[in-house]
């Protein structure tokens, strides 16, 4: 699991990752070059993060669910279509329903 998705964890927001916290890379480890939220919250310690695992997993886990559902959403066009032909309703149970129950979240 990502660094990224575990401060999200910690802090239980999505920083901005350009201002807020900094991450960087060295020899393939990453870690957190700098911590600019210290009025919201201290910076973490490896092993806060750490404990933090599960909720990052969950977190990549619904992001990876999240990308494949708007590939299968297809456009905002295709749906709107299908709602003027088919109404909301259909649009719901035949397009919606599936792909949620095809690619579910944690």
């Amino acid at each position: 699991m990502s660094l990224s998705n575990k401060i999200i964890a910690y802090l239980g927001r999505k920083p901005d990752f350009r201002t807020e916290v900094i991450l960087q890379n060295d020899s393939g480890t990453d870690y957190i070059k700098e911590w600019n939220i210290t009025s919201e919250k201290a910076k973490p310690t490896d092993s806060q993060l750490n404990a933090l695992s599960s909720q990052a997993t969950v977190l990549e886990n619904n992001a990876k669910a999240d990308a494949n559902r708007k590939t299968d959403y297809k456009s905002i066009e295709f749906q709107l279509d299908y709602i003027y032909h088919n109404g909301i309703t259909k649009w719901k149970t035949d397009h919606i329903k599936p792909i949620k129950d095809k690619y579910p979240k944690e």
